[in-house]
């Protein structure tokens, strides 16, 4: 079975999926007299930590394929290196999509003071959602082995 790539368009289609979502679900919450919830930000800090391990973990199977490591590197540990990546990249478009849709809420109605002082909150979480899935891809592209030449020996 071959593995495919998770490609940056598709990253965008599940963040405008997300961001739809949650706008709609966040318009009807504050057409009801509801406020955008105060913008978690442990969330920002667990997403760029979550970014920062998944780039560590992917570190040892980079150095392997450059031909750099020390010590032999494991199949299954590399594999699920890829998968773990490719999760964060899908993980960290949603929770971009997610609080973006809430921002773009928060924008319509900036009568509200309360709705001011979440928009660079939950900004700064839209980006912390971005570098999550920036680690996933990079990760994702260091833990890539090339198709050999068909004029190779192996």
């Amino acid at each position: 079975m071959r593995h495919h790539e998770i490609r940056v368009q598709t990253l965008a289609l599940v963040a405008a999926a997300t961001g739809l979502l949650s706008f709609g679900v966040f318009a009807m919450l504050t057409r009801g007299g509801e406020l955008v919830p105060r913008p978690p930000v442990l969330a920002g800090v667990l997403l760029v930590v979550m970014g920062g391990l998944v780039l560590w973990l992917a570190r040892p199977v980079r150095r392997y394929l450059l031909g750099r490591a020390t010590t032999s590197l494991d199949p299954l540990r590399a594999a699920r290196t890829v998968v773990l990546a490719q999760a964060a990249a899908l993980t960290g478009s949603a929770a971009a999509g997610w609080y973006a849709g809430q921002l773009v809420v928060v924008l319509t109605d900036l009568s509200l003071v309360a709705n001011r002082s979440r928009i660079l909150p939950l900004a700064l979480l839209v980006g912390a959602g971005l570098v999550l899935a920036t680690a996933g891809l990079v990760a994702q592209r260091w833990c890539r082995v090339d198709p050999r030449d068909e004029d190779e020996v192996p």
